[in-house]
């Protein structure tokens, strides 16, 4: 299965990076244009109008094979068994609880007194005079 796996993919790269190539090589609509004014050379290695068959031929084909590689991956990374929980780390999360804190760590509440036996250091008192107020207008 592993090497199935490694199969697709590399056929996904392969004619991922055949088409870039091809993609690239092909002239654009204005291409014809500019050959007409002198700018460009007509001739081309496959014929006049025997290049833009060609390409566009083998790009689609390309194209067909890197769809089929993609959904075929797409199929194999769904069909797996769910072993020990998953693979991803939200599935491994799901099914494993959350460790519960004890409860000495648990921090008191401001202004409530510490329990007996409790090294929680005791919230300071407010400042007279209003020093922590917002004044008002």
């Amino acid at each position: 299965m592993n090497v199935f796996l490694n199969l697709l993919v590399g056929i996904q790269m392969l004619s991922a990076l055949a088409m870039i190539g091809l993609i690239l090589v092909q002239h654009g609509k204005g291409a014809d244009m500019g050959a007409a004014f002198g700018s460009g050379s007509a001739g081309s290695l496959f014929g006049a109008s025997g290049s833009a068959n060609f390409l566009s031929r083998t790009t689609a084909v390309l194209a067909a094979v890197f769809f089929c590689c993609t959904l075929g991956l797409a199929y194999l990374s769904h069909s797996r068994p769910a072993a020990s929980g998953g693979n991803s780390l939200l599935e491994r999360a799901a099914t494993q609880p959350a460790p519960a804190a004890p409860a000495s760590e648990i921090p008191a509440a401001p202004g409530s007194a510490p329990a007996a036996g409790s090294t929680a250091p005791a919230a300071p008192a407010p400042a007279q005079g209003g020093a922590g107020q917002i004044p008002s207008k």
